[in-house]
């Protein structure tokens, strides 16, 4: 899954990507208003972390122009504590939750966690396909309660299709959401993971769609 991170305070932005890449996220930063509203408007970003306060343009601005402009995503704002109009401002213009400043990292994974899984139709940390279970919150995934071990890209990968179960996932879809943006990015490469994570899963999970992409199904489907 990949996120984009839009806070001009530089250490907080490195700590806030930092903690997501740690949690198996892929990671774009912006650190003014102009550079994050580009990101968002071009780029395919599963949440989004959003400073309220931006040199260049407000996140408040940001995000009523995304919301207006049809972009979609989950919206996390980051407020001030004394700042309770901006909590109504960022709900009223589009965001989906909000934390407050100073705040423990831990809660901010765990609200993108919530958000992404709202996004995708989940209702729990854990996602499931026949006798694969994932398991978002640690990062980790097991067959019938054997863990798998998976490269941080394998996961990635599977994290994205688990959370796109029964839909078909083109191979572009998979780059953008597997590299971020400064990465030399190779479709080839999907084929690649693809193949390591069938061997690892058994062949019958992860369906090649001929001239569409992959999906996710149940064994019995």
């Amino acid at each position: 899954m990949r996120i984009l991170v839009i806070e001009d305070d530089l250490d907080l932005n490195r700590q806030i990507s930092a903690a997501l890449q740690d949690a198996g996220y892929v990671v774009d930063k912006a650190f003014d208003g102009e550079e994050g509203h580009f990101l968002g408007d071009t780029e395919p970003y599963d949440a989004v972390v959003l400073d309220v306060g931006l040199p260049r343009m407000d996140g408040i601005s940001i995000l009523e122009r995304w919301r207006r402009d049809g972009r979609t995503m989950p919206v996390l704002i980051l407020t001030a504590r004394d700042r309770w109009s901006d909590k109504v401002s960022g709900i009223d213009a589009g965001a989906d939750d909000y934390v407050t400043k100073p705040f423990h990292m831990e809660e901010v994974l765990a609200r993108l966690r919530a958000l992404i899984r709202r996004a995708t139709g989940h209702a729990s940390s854990e996602l499931y396909c026949g006798p694969l279970r994932v398991d978002t919150r640690a990062s980790k995934a097991d067959i019938n309660g054997v863990p798998l071990k998976l490269t941080s890209h394998e996961y990635r990968m599977l994290a994205y299709l688990m959370h796109h179960k029964g839909s078909v996932i083109s191979r572009t879809e998979l780059v953008e959401h597997l590299y971020d943006q400064d990465f030399d990015r190779d479709s080839n490469t999907i084929e690649v993971f693809v193949g390591r994570l069938r061997k690892k899963l058994g062949s019958d999970l992860i369906e090649t769609v001929r001239g569409m992409g992959y999906r996710m199904r149940e064994p019995n489907e």
